[in-house]
């Protein structure tokens, strides 16, 4: 735990400089943020990488995620684990907590440029992935009971709400060795651009030989910030609430049932 809120006050206080577009990278171990940030004046979604002094903001389109085969695991013989499988079934995970060797990605509304700019919250959108196997997100939560928030298993969109200024984890699992595409969008409402979203592919690589070839893997559809109703996807859905707490702070995601947009 004191390691844990040693690396959260230490992101805090550290700024991230834009890696110039191009470079690309995998990152197979330590701590990782999905995240938005206005870069020239766009709103965006970038990957900060603390794996690097100092700190980067990584373009989506230049990073693959690895899970190593260290990350290997089996599914608990546990009916609240069924999600991830059979039990004893081989399983991926990058989990909630740190753990060395293993590669620790998060999400975190905590860039300069959108702390004061969001109204309430940003939207996190999973409109589908693409893989060798099933990728779930879920949460620990006490007494070890897993919260669903995203399952390729189930159908799509999915969206959970991230309050402003936030920094959570959890755990991502996969369930067979590969290249997975997760097509994710952010979206929020800003004090001075109003409106705003950004869709873009997250690349993630489970397994040992050759990370960089996920890389090669064209997306299923071009990002866009036009929902196109899941046709190129496989079917992902949740509903449900999240809490964490960090740090001695408690941040809420809000898993969310599909429903129009109320009008702004």
């Amino acid at each position: 735990m004191r390691r844990l809120l040693a690396t959260a006050a230490a992101l805090l206080a550290l700024g991230a400089a834009p890696a110039a577009a191009g470079q690309r990278t995998v990152i197979a171990d330590g701590h990782v943020d999905l995240g938005p940030r206005f870069a020239g004046g766009t709103w965006t979604i970038q990957i900060r990488d603390d794996t690097v002094e100092p700190p980067t903001w990584r373009e989506l389109p230049d990073v693959v995620l690895q899970a190593v085969g260290a990350a290997r695991t089996e599914v608990p013989d546990d009916r609240a684990f069924a999600f991830l499988g059979k039990p004893g079934a081989p399983v991926w995970l990058l989990p909630q907590v740190e753990q060395t060797g293993v590669l620790w990605p998060g999400w975190n509304t905590q860039h300069e440029s959108v702390v004061d700019e969001i109204a309430r919250e940003v939207t996190w959108r999973l409109h589908g992935v693409r893989g060798p196997g099933r990728f779930a997100l879920f949460s620990t939560q006490d007494f070890g009971a897993p919260a669903l928030l995203f399952s390729s298993a189930r159908p799509f969109p999915q969206e959970i709400g991230i309050d402003a200024d936030s920094h959570v984890h959890a755990n991502w699992a996969f369930s067979a060795p590969g290249t997975y595409l997760l097509d994710v969008e952010l979206a929020a409402t800003t004090r001075s651009a109003g409106d705003v979203n950004a869709r873009e592919t997250l690349r993630i690589f489970v397994g040992d030989n050759r990370p960089e070839r996920a890389f090669e893997v064209a997306a299923a559809t071009p990002p866009s910030t036009a929902d196109d109703g899941g046709r190129a996807w496989p079917i992902v859905a949740l509903a449900g609430v999240l809490v964490l707490a960090v740090g001695g702070g408690v941040i809420v995601a809000r898993r969310r049932r599909r429903e129009p947009e109320p009008s702004r």
